[in-house]
């Protein structure tokens, strides 16, 4: 049986419109990004080409954060939530690692609800980021 580790959804958007708009979306649901990665630039930084567009997003909720650490300071090798952004075939995804699935690895029964709230605010945010209208700024 194969396990089900992520959750992601297909837009007609560019990478970069889909970063964009799952950006405005997070931050509607109280995620900041802390950090992005241009994957193809950063390898090519390192002397490694790499085509395909591709960009990882570090986002943290920093009430959920507090929730998750004093729950289980073990939660601290979770953080921050990761939401990528890909091209495959022509087909822009956005996309995360589940937090209800990486937080089971910490068998606490006190973080499952936690997780399963903050993988609920990300889904709506990246199925929010695939329609939503993103004014240019």
């Amino acid at each position: 049986m194969s396990l089900k580790y992520t959750y992601a959804a297909k837009t007609s958007r560019s990478v970069p419109e889909a970063v964009k708009a799952v950006q405005k979306s997070l931050k509607e649901h109280g995620f900041g990004t802390l950090w992005e990665m241009n994957v193809p630039s950063k390898l090519q930084e390192k002397g490694v080409d790499y085509s395909r567009e591709a960009v990882i997003l570090e986002v943290c909720n920093p009430k959920q954060a507090k929730r998750a650490l004093e729950a289980n300071l073990e939660a601290i090798y979770f953080l921050p939530c990761k939401v990528v952004v890909f091209d495959a075939e022509g087909q822009t995804t956005i996309g995360m690692m589940l937090p209800s699935v990486m937080l089971e690895a910490l068998q606490d029964s006190n973080l499952k609800t936690f997780a399963q709230e903050v993988e609920d605010m990300l889904r709506q945010s990246i199925d929010a980021a695939v329609t939503m209208v993103v004014s240019e700024e």
